[in-house]
């Protein structure tokens, strides 16, 4: 899989086919703060609700097709500095670079778009070391466990 063809963009209702692809994976959402998705209808009011609503969470995309997201949590109040970066992927893109291409992406521009951001950092299951290699190759660095 040649990852240089990995986009991100905003997330649209047409998505939800290939959301549910995805979404509908407990392999995927195991690690996500979601459950997994089991009708097409609690897709879309979720794609409409949580992705739409809010751009820092675009859809990972191959070839225009949704096949994941990223998450920017920006913090508020003491915690403004702050924000968070989550992600999934579909388990058939794993191991292909699609993830740390996507993350190296976002962080590329969140920076920009949050100028009073100083800390961006994730949490990651300590049994996920696929995850944490992701966010390594990005740049992060393991503080905690």
């Amino acid at each position: 899989m040649d990852s240089s063809i990995v986009t991100l963009r905003p997330f649209k209702l047409t998505d939800v086919d290939d959301f549910m692809l995805w979404a509908g994976d407990d392999q995927v959402t195991r690690s996500l703060r979601w459950k997994t998705f089991t009708s097409k209808e609690a897709a879309l009011t979720f794609i409409k609700d949580v992705f739409i609503r809010h751009p820092w969470r675009p859809s990972i995309c191959i070839d225009d097709r949704s096949i994941g997201f990223i998450s920017i949590f920006p913090g508020s109040g003491d915690d403004r500095c702050r924000a968070d970066i989550g992600y999934g992927v579909a388990a058939k893109r794993w191991g292909q670079g699609v993830t740390t291409k996507a993350v190296k992406m976002d962080l590329s521009e969140v920076f920009k778009d949050f100028p009073g951001l100083v800390r961006l950092q994730a949490y990651v299951d300590e049994e996920n070391k696929v995850s944490q290699r992701v966010l390594e190759k990005a740049g992060f660095s393991r503080e905690g466990l």
